[in-house]
């Protein structure tokens, strides 16, 4: 297996993680991947890459859920916040749709995990290619890429 930045970044820096691959043929939703896996929908995670008018942030939320813009502006301190065009995600953080991680971006975003993910031991994201999670403690992600935790997703989440 081929090691991608965000596994170079996790080992230079002592951080423990474990990879699973999967067939991701012809594309594959978040929930399809917490399905392949065997694994709960609220332990996979997805990477969002978003944009304002001067900046760039990214949001770390669960596949089932969908990132809340006004949350997002609010914790980025930003009056608005878009998704950022799929076009635009492989020359701005080095990783394609549907296998953009948080760790190894060409450069080091503001980012933010939603809140869910910190009371847990593990969760899974991207390992930087389609069809390669990484299963990693969320604390230990976010302290790595300096992400503060927030509540990011639509309706309630907390408790989950």
């Amino acid at each position: 297996m081929k090691k991608t930045n965000a596994m170079r970044i996790l080992e230079k820096n002592n951080v423990n993680y474990e990879v699973i691959e999967y067939s991701s043929k012809g594309g594959i939703s978040g929930v399809e991947v917490a399905k392949t896996l065997k694994e709960d929908v609220y332990l996979v995670y997805k990477t969002l890459v978003t944009e304002s008018k001067e900046s760039y942030y990214v949001f770390v939320i669960p596949v089932y859920g969908e990132l809340d813009l006004k949350k997002a502006a609010i914790v980025s301190g930003e009056k608005k916040i878009e998704m950022l065009p799929q076009k635009n995600l492989l020359s701005l953080t080095g990783y394609v749709h549907g296998g953009c991680s948080p760790v190894g971006m060409k450069k080091l975003f503001t980012t933010f995990i939603d809140e869910t993910a910190k009371s847990k031991d593990y969760f899974f994201v991207s390992g930087g290619k389609v069809g390669m999670q990484i299963k990693v403690n969320p604390v230990e992600v976010a302290n790595l890429i300096n992400a503060k935790f927030a509540d990011l997703v639509k309706g309630e989440t907390s408790g989950l």
